[in-house]
C-alpha cells in the first residue's frame, strides 16, 4: 500500500554559558548550527558516512521547519552532490547517509538524486543479515549492534516519505523487532550495545576484546548513546507510521516502556543521562550529552504526538534542556558553539571500557542530535 507522506516533520562543562544562553535567549541551536555547518562541517567537506549523516539530518530537518530553509536546503544538496561518487549503501553507516539522497529526491524531484537512491537501496538489500534476518552491522563479520537501527531508519524513513510505500515501513519495522530480539533487556526495556551471531573471534580493533564471549554471546552494558539512536528510531517511526499498520502497536509498547525507564534514570541535578544510564552517580560514569539530547529528542517527539502524557514527561524534557544549556554547551569561538560532555566513538565493551572511554567536544552526531532537540523544544513551548 503507498500513500501520500507530508513530511515536514523534524524526523525522519564549561565555561558558563550566562553571555551565551540564557531563559530568554534559548536559540543556542542557532549558534550550534551556524558552527556545524560553517566551520566544523562545511557542505564540500561532507564524508559519506554514519556520523556525518546525523548532522545532515539536523540540516535536513531545520529546511524541513522552515528555519533558512534555502540555505539548508543549499547545503544538503552541496553535500551529496560532492560525495556522489561515493555513496551507497553497502553496510548501515554508509546507508546512514543515502538518506540525503532520498531527501532531494522528494525535495527538488531531480531524478539524479531518485536513481542514487534506489541504487543504495539495492545496496542495502545485499547486507549479510543475521540468522534472524537482523541486517549485519558490519560487512565482514555477523553481528547486530543498536547503531544499526537508526543508520538505516534514517535512510528507509526517508525512503517512506518519499514514495509513500509501507514496505519501507515494514522493513525497519521488522529490523527493530529483531534486533530487540537479540538486545533488548526485558526488565527495563533498554538495549544492550552489540550481539555476535557465531563464535568466531573478530578483532575490529574497537571493541574490547572477547565481549561477546558469554553464553548470550553479547554484550552485556546498556549504553548510553546507543539507546539514544534507539529511542530517536521509534519516535520518528512512530511519528511516520499510518495508525492502522499492524506493526504500530508492538512499536509504541516497545517506545513507552523505553520512556518510562529513561524518566526514572535521569539525573535532575544535571538534566542529563549518565554514560552508563543503568549506573546514574556511579564512581567512574559521568554526563554524557549526546545520549541525553537523544533522549530527550524521542520524548519531545512523543509529547508532541499525544503518545507520552506530557505532565509526566515535560519536566523530563525541560530538565534536558537547561541542562544542556548549563553543562554541555562550550565556546567554539568568540560567536558559536559546540557541544562538550561527549562520549567519542565507541565500540562493544564491558562496564569499565564504557567508563574509560574519551570525552570530547563537538562530533558529528552530538551536534546533530543537540540541534534536533533543541529544534523539537522549540516547538513543544510554541
Amino acid at each position: 500500500m503507498k500513500r501520500k507522506v507530508l513530511f515536514a516533520t523534524c524526523v525522519c562543562g564549561m565555561l558558563s554559558l550566562v553571555q551565551y544562553a540564557t531563559v530568554e535567549d534559548e536559540k543556542w541551536g542557532d549558534r550550534l548550527a551556524a558552527y556545524a555547518v560553517g566551520e566544523f562541517m562545511p557542505a564540500d567537506r561532507y564524508h559519506w558516512d554514519w556520523a556525518q549523516a546525523t548532522m545532515l539530518r539536523a540540516v535536513a530537518d531545520r529546511h524541513e521547519l522552515g528555519i533558512n530553509r534555502e540555505a539548508m536546503l543549499d547545503y544538503v544538496r552541496r553535500a551529496m552532490d560532492a560525495t556522489a561518487s561515493k555513496a551507497n549503501g553497502k553496510h548501515p553507516n554508509a546507508v546512514a547517509s543515502g538518506f540525503g539522497m532520498a531527501f532531494l529526491a522528494r525535495v527538488t524531484g531531480e531524478e539524479a538524486y531518485a536513481r542514487k537512491a534506489r541504487e543504495i537501496f539495492s545496496d542495502y538489500q545485499a547486507i549479510p543479515r543475521a540468522s534472524n534476518g537482523g541486517v549485519s552491522h558490519r560487512d565482514n563479520v555477523v553481528e547486530l549492534w543498536d547503531d544499526t537501527v537508526y543508520m538505516i531508519g534514517l535512510f528507509l524513513l526517508e525512503m517512506y516519505a518519499w514514495t509513500g510505500d509501507e514496505m519501507y515501513l515494514r522493513e525497519l519495522s521488522f529490523q527493530i523487532t529483531a534486533h530487540a530480539e537479540k538486545l533488548a533487556d526485558p526488565a527495563t526495556g533498554l538495549w544492550y550495545h552489540g550481539w555476535d551471531n557465531d563464535d568466531e573471534p573478530f578483532d575490529d580493533g574497537c571493541s574490547m576484546p572477547g565481549w561477546a564471549n558469554n553464553p548470550a554471546r553479547r554484550g552485556n552494558e546498556c549504553w548510553g548513546r546507543g539507546n539514544g539512536w534507539i529511542v530517536m528510531t521509534l519516535a520518528n517511526t512512530l511519528h511516520l507510521m499510518p495508525r492502522e499498520m499492524s506493526e504500530r502497536p508492538a512499536l509504541e509498547a516497545m517506545f513507552l516502556k523505553f520512556a518510562r525507564a529513561l524518566a526514572d534514570l535521569q539525573d535532575e541535578a544535571t538534566g542529563h543521562w549518565y554514560q552508563l544510564p543503568a549506573y546514574p552517580g556511579e564512581s567512574g560514569n559521568f554526563i554524557e550529552s549526546s545520549a541525553t539530547a537523544m533522549f530527550a529528542y524521542g520524548l519531545s517527539v512523543g509529547i508532541a504526538d499525544g503518545l507520552l502524557p506530557s505532565d509526566v514527561f515535560l519536566p523530563v524534557v525541560e530538565r534536558a534542556f537547561r541542562g544542556i544549556e548549563s553543562h554541555s554547551l562550550t565556546p567554539a569561538s568568540d560567536t558559536a558553539l559546540t557541544v562538550s560532555n561527549v562520549c567519542s566513538g565507541t565500540c562493544v565493551g564491558d562496564k569499565n571500557y564504557y567508563f574509560n572511554r574519551r570525552v570530547v567536544n563537538g562530533t558529528h552526531f552530538a551536534l546533530g542530535a543537540t540541534i534536533m532537540f533543541h529544534d523539537r523544544y522549540q516547538l513543544l513551548e510554541k
